[in-house]
Formats: C-alpha cells, structure tokens, sequence
C-alpha cells in the first residue's frame, strides 16, 4: 500500500498522536515527505468548522520566574490567549472539542482528512506552550489538530479515550512519537490499523529500535536498572501487547522515520531517513552570528547527570569556545537555570519552538555546542549548507549520578559516536 493508498481508492486516514513538540515537528517531515494532503479532496465538505484553539483559557508561559530574565528567541504569539467561542455560518456555537470527545465512538467533522494530528497534552507549562506553536504550524500547512486534555484530571483518560475509539477504529495508518509512552501503547490496543509509524522522539528512537530488534519489553534507557515497579508489573499486558503490535507480520507493516542512527533494524521493518527537508523549506537561511551558542540538556531532571557538575562543565565549555547564549531544554527547572544565568553569565533562551526550527530561522551562532542528545543529529541536517559547525562534548563517567542507570555512560557514548557531521569534543576537566 502506498503511503496515500486506503480503502476504496481514497486516500488512507491517517491519525498522529503526539506528546512533544519535536514528535510534532517530526510527524510535519513525515507527512511533507509522503506528499500527504490535509483532507480528501473526494470528500463532501464538512457542515461546521472543527475548532482550532487549544481549549485551555490560560496562557502558557514562555519564560518561567527566576529564569534568567532573558526573553525567548523569538515571541511566543497569541497562542495561549483565551478563545473566542467558534460558530458555524449560520452563527449556531460549535460544540468544543472537549464535551463532543466524550461520546465513546463519535467521529470528528474531517475525520477523513488524510492526517489529523491528536495532541496528548502535557501538563508542564514549557512544553504545552512549544506544542500550542507547533499545532499552529500544522494548522497553517494544512492539517487537523485535535487538542486533548489527556492529563486534566482523574477522568480525563477515559473521555479521551473514549472519544478516540471510534477514530482509532477506524483509521488505516496510526502514526506515533513515543512508543513507551504508556498512553500510546493503550491506544494502540484499539485500533486495527495495518499500517504502523514510528517518528524520531529524539535518542529514545535508537533504544526503542534496538530492543525491538532483540525482543526485549520497552523500558526507557535513563531508567534504573533492576525489577520492574509495581506499576510496571500491572502495565505489562498492554506494554507487551504494544510490542506485539510495533513487530511487522502479514497484517502489520511498521515503518521508523528517524534522523538517528539506527544500527539494529528489525525484520520487517522500514527505515525512513529523516533529512528535515520541510524545515529546510519552510524556515531560512538563518542570519549566523560570529559568537558560538550552548544548548542545554535535561539530563540533571532525569537524575542521569549530577547538577553541580553540569553546572562547572557549562561554565568551562562557555569560557572555552566564547558562548553567550545558553537555549534551555524545555524540561530543564527554572531553579537549575536560575542559578546557570547567575553563575556563568549567560543569557538563557526559552525556544517556544523546537531548537531546529529556531536555528533555521536565526540568528543562530556559529558555533553550536551541545552535551550528548538528539541535536547533535539533527542540528547538522536542518542547518546543511549554513556553514554553522556543532560541536559536542562528551560526558565524563564522574559526572554520572548514583542513580544513574548501568546503560546511561555507554548509551551517550554512542549518542555522540555516532553523530555525523560534528566536531567532537573532549570532556571538559573538572577540578
């Protein structure tokens, strides 16, 4: 089947779901890649218009108290305001998303559309307000985006859920950003879809891919070692039932769109390089600037990193190559950057759009230095042909916390081993 082939003769109805906005911004290069469209052009028009402001009244955060002070690279918009209530032609209130999603098995208007993007909204202000632009662009190119507020409460998996079963049925390719999310894998019990799509969801691509190739049960690779938790045990069924799902078969087809390296394919299973031609498109050339730029990492919250250390190995690798600008991961604490502006001197960034679109749209320096994470695979295909150089430092084994999973030195060691297209730096020494 083609990627636009469904049943019929009409194009295949295709449903994403996204927790992030790089898993969004990579579902985008998919779609631009496979030529999708945002609707059938067979289809008779749809009688009301599908509301396209996230539900959520408040405005999220761009720049959290105790930052920095530094505004984010670029204004974050109208995004988060308050809605205005949508109506129909005939000046009829449409009905929002969030009271129609809770009829188990109700279709959307549009629900034929080639792609319809679902977001699984987060709760952490930084990354709903990167997912709020992001579902911007995925409405200004053409697609639907249905917001979900999959974590608003005690209730609000079931009306999700419940509300996408229908859908879900009933869609012929089901797209996917995170297949440990333990969200998806519920999903994924719903539908029938024979064809399956991974998209890049940073360096958690190449473990995923890797324990499919071996068999093993999805577990993330910063995760501790040793027994599974209780709530591990109790998930097992439906993780397991995932994995089964994600293997090709006669009925199944999985493919992985990915920037990364993947070195271990499994039988069956395509591999789709992901060269970020639409970012390319879309964004730039950037203006470069002469001064280098520094680009944080969330591995102190994931207890990977220890903080003091990072915090001395930021400092020594802004003294050494000049950076002045410090763009923070959007899970990095705003206590942790606080204290970076503070200590170092840098000038701390808040994207409201992922760091390759950022980059591509400048300024951007033109010197990148990173740590060990998915930028230093992606940075240098969305910035090809700029001349801007990334840079990236190893972690040093003492930097490691306690707690720090078995896996976690030599995962990031072939993180960086296998970045193409960057300079290779040595760990900074810490007194």
């Amino acid at each position: 089947m083609s990627p636009r082939a469904g049943h019929a003769g009409h194009p295949a109805r295709t449903l994403a779901f996204v927790e992030s906005p790089v898993q969004l911004l990579n579902v985008l290069e998919w779609a631009h890649l496979h030529g999708l469209h945002a609707t059938d052009p067979t289809a008779p028009p749809s009688p009301r218009p599908e509301p396209t402001v996230p539900p959520s009244p408040r405005p999220e955060p761009t720049v959290p108290p105790g930052a920095g002070g530094a505004a984010p690279a670029f204004p974050a918009g109208p995004a988060g305001a308050a809605p205005a209530v949508p109506s129909d032609r005939a000046g009829a209130p449409v009905v929002p998303p969030q009271v129609r999603r809770v009829v188990v098995g109700g279709g959307l208007p549009g629900e034929d559309a080639e792609l319809t993007v679902v977001v699984l909204a987060p709760t952490d202000p930084m990354t709903r307000g990167q997912l709020r632009r992001m579902a911007d662009l995925a409405r200004d190119e053409g697609y639907r985006v249905r917001w979900e507020e999959a974590r608003g409460g005690t209730t609000a998996p079931f009306h999700t859920i419940g509300g996408l079963a229908g859908p879900l049925r009933r869609a012929d390719r089901i797209v996917m950003g995170d297949p440990f999310s333990r969200y998806v894998q519920l999903l994924l019990t719903i539908t029938r879809a024979r064809d399956l799509v991974v998209v890049d969801d940073g360096t958690a691509t190449m473990e995923f891919v890797a324990q499919l190739a071996r068999g093993e049960r999805l577990v993330r690779w910063h995760r501790k070692g040793g027994r599974p938790g209780p709530r591990d045990l109790l998930f097992a069924p439906v993780s397991a039932s995932a994995r089964r799902r994600l293997t090709p078969s006669g009925r199944r087809r999985v493919e992985v769109f990915s920037s990364m390296p993947v070195t271990e394919t499994p039988e069956g299973v395509t591999v789709t390089a992901n060269d970020f031609a639409w970012t390319r498109a879309r964004f730039g050339p950037p203006r470069i600037t002469r001064g280098a730029d520094m680009v944080g990492t969330s591995l102190v919250e994931t207890g990977v990193v220890d903080g003091d250390r990072y915090l001395e190995a930021v400092r020594d690798l802004a003294k050494a190559h000049g950076a002045t600008r410090y763009f923070a991961h959007r899970r990095e604490s705003a206590a942790k950057l606080h204290r970076l502006a503070a200590e170092t001197g840098l000038e701390i960034v808040r994207p409201d759009l992922p760091l390759e679109l950022i980059a591509r749209r400048g300024p951007i320096g033109r010197t990148i230095l990173s740590f060990p994470s998915t930028v230093v695979h992606t940075l240098p295909l969305a910035l090809a042909g700029t001349g801007v150089r990334v840079a990236v430092c190893d972690i040093d084994p003492g930097w490691l916390t306690q707690n720090a999973s078995p896996r976690a030195q030599g995962f990031l060691s072939g993180v960086t081993d296998t970045a193409r297209d960057v300079h290779r730096l040595a760990a900074v020494a810490l007194a």
